[in-house]
């Protein structure tokens, strides 16, 4: 005789919470919910259920009041960064425009494989008060809706049309968001019926459950592919990605480097795998890296890519390499560990690292190549110390970086997304401690700064609440999003903000400028529909949000007010001004492709188009 099942009639709503409270996975010994909450703006679409479901838990999955959509995804996407993908947060939004806002920070979240949750309003399904508030009508197609087009920026997208189905599709967006090859946000499409509808869902859905991170090993076959290349190998380097951090696999790869005295270079995502003094560490690579690393790498003759997507900035367009350099691709996903014929060892780098050691048994790259690349780690390190010191020229990015960085704990988080802040970071960035450099440039979404900020502390005050969270934000960032200074100061989550101000988008004014083209409606300064330029008053404009505020001339008062938002208990805002056009690091950078025009009047785009063109004879062609 079967034996009953127990069952419980909730909402759709209702269920979506219960089960988000049942899930943990265990970090380091310690299991933990692996929702860590949600961000919410209400509306018609979202409070009557879901608000009606969050409210009685609030204490178990505390729910912070967003003040734009937009910047409630980019908040939970810096903290799942901030986890290492192991814990993530909802959003919830208002069907029509409050969820449409979401849809740049899905895209931000898809394009860094990070987990989010978005428990989004829909259309009734039953269409009998059809038009509604805010709904899109596609003549021919009633199905289709602004929810719609999250399907292009999702990993994971469902309507839920009856109560039922969530039994399939929660467990199956939160294997995806879990899922260390597949990772991504998810989308739940939540029509304003639905959520209210009830069910007789069974109680073991609801079952405390506690997840693990898959771990893949890799094929034999692959690790003795990639061995036999390496052991060839009388210049190989590492690349160092994102994926090395979250696989949990620093010390597995610095082992390695170690045990076969191979080099290592880092991509922008990998920025803070090895400290910044680690002999081995030879620098940031690509567009926005290191002359060390690029000269490393593309004397390269093997080159062992461990977690990494090989964006063009890392990969110079495909110009950073030796056209014969063996490519292996060490990655959990396939896709990416195949990239441009690669040798591929899918697997998770924590199982496939070790592998790769064993079978190379005690093979180590040639000391004479080992010292080369640390003799021009050493050249940077002078570099950089130059470019940092505050001397007889215009305030500038990298001055004000290396304020930060002298006077910081090891433990800070530094956090930048867009401009030309996260060239300047990772060029000039000294690594203190691993994981403490969250340089969005998946996406480079203007905007994530300050809003990631407050996601990061949000996560950095559930482990590390005596750490700071630094944020480098341009005024042109500053001015696309800002009030989550507001939400930081309402919620009590401390953030350092270091708003640099050039007067507009100057590195795109540079990279105009680079192209022969004249300035023209970057700077304010040079924008045509602007008859009286005047500049904001950011000081005052952050204060009026509640911030303690402080403007600055130069890098020497600079200091001194970090150490007093240093010893604050609330959220600083800092302000300098940094030349536009001087100061810049005007070294380590490969060639990057940019749309160029062919023909011009202006004799100075057509040389610039052919200096351009004339790098690419180094491109490698998808081999």
């Amino acid at each position: 005789m079967t034996a009953p099942t127990h069952t419980i009639r909730l909402t759709v709503a209702q269920a979506i919470v219960r089960y988000l409270m049942n899930q943990f996975i265990e970090i380091d010994g310690v299991e933990t919910r692996i929702c860590g909450g949600g961000f919410g703006i209400f509306g018609h679409g979202n409070v009557p259920c879901l608000g009606e479901a969050l409210y009685p838990v609030q204490d178990v999955l505390p729910l912070y009041r967003g003040q734009n959509e937009q910047s409630m995804g980019f908040a939970a996407a810096a903290y799942a960064k901030y986890h290492l993908r192991r814990r993530f947060m909802f959003c919830t939004a208002s069907a029509g425009p409050g969820t449409a806002n979401l849809l740049t920070a899905s895209a931000l979240a898809h394009a860094n494989r990070l987990p989010m949750l978005m428990l989004c309003g829909d259309t009734f399904i039953t269409r009998l008060p059809d038009p509604v508030l805010q709904q899109l009508e596609h003549f021919g197609n009633p199905t289709l809706g602004v929810n719609d087009a999250f399907k292009a920026v999702t990993r994971f997208w469902d309507r839920i049309t009856h109560p039922a189905q969530i039994i399939q599709s929660l467990p199956a967006a939160l294997a995806t968001m879990l899922d260390p090859a597949d990772c991504g946000p998810a989308f739940l499409g939540l029509p304003q019926d639905v959520q209210g509808w009830t069910y007789d869902y069974p109680e073991a859905f609801f079952a405390r459950r506690v997840h693990r991170i898959r771990s893949q090993a890799p094929d034999p076959a692959e690790i003795a592919d990639a061995a036999a290349a390496l052991m060839q190998a009388e210049r190989p380097v590492i690349i160092a990605g994102g994926g090395v951090q979250y696989a949990g696999t620093v010390a597995e790869l610095t082992a390695f480097a170690e045990a076969h005295n191979i080099p290592v270079v880092e991509t922008i995502a990998g920025r803070a795998n090895l400290l910044d003094d680690h002999g081995l560490n030879i620098g940031p690579l690509g567009v926005t890296g290191s002359d060390s690393a690029n000269i490393i790498a593309q004397e390269a003759d093997v080159i062992l890519a461990v977690g990494t997507r090989l964006q063009d900035f890392t990969t110079g367009s495909w110009t950073a390499f030796a056209k014969d350099a063996v490519l292996i691709g060490l990655n959990v996903g396939r896709h990416d560990a195949a990239k441009h014929l690669s040798l591929p060892v899918v697997g998770d780098a924590k199982q496939s690292l070790p592998a790769l050691g064993s079978a190379l048994g005690s093979y180590a790259a040639p000391t004479e190549w080992t010292d080369k690349a640390k003799a021009e780690r050493a050249k940077w390190t002078a570099y950089v110390a130059d470019n940092v010191a505050p001397g007889n020229r215009p305030n500038s990015y990298a001055q004000a970086i290396g304020v930060v960085n002298a006077l910081c704990d090891k433990r800070d988080r530094v956090v930048a997304a867009a401009g030309g802040l996260p060239a300047e970071v990772t060029a000039n960035w000294r690594t203190l401690d691993v994981g403490t450099v969250d340089v969005e440039f998946g996406f480079s979404c203007m905007g994530y700064e300050i809003a990631g900020g407050w996601g990061a502390r949000i996560a950095q005050s559930e482990g590390e609440p005596t750490a700071d969270t630094i944020v480098f934000c341009g005024d042109g960032s500053y001015l696309l999003m800002n009030s989550d200074i507001y939400s930081s100061v309402l919620t009590q989550k401390k953030m350092i903000v270091l708003v640099l101000d050039n007067g507009g988008f100057a590195v795109i004014n540079k990279l105009q400028n680079n192209t022969g083209n004249e300035s023209f409606n970057n700077l304010i300064a040079d924008c045509p529909t602007v008859p009286e330029p005047f500049t904001i008053d950011f000081d005052a404009h952050a204060r009026s949000m509640g911030a303690a505020t402080e403007t600055v001339s130069n890098p020497a008062e600079l200091a001194e007010a970090f150490k007093r938002a240093k010893a604050a208990d609330k959220t600083s805002v800092i302000v300098m001004k940094v030349d536009p056009y001087e100061g810049w690091t005007t070294e380590g950078h490969a060639w990057w492709e940019v749309g160029t025009p062919q023909v011009s009047d202006n004799p100075n785009v057509r040389e610039k188009h052919a200096e351009w063109e004339a790098e690419r004879i180094k491109q490698r062609q998808g081999v």
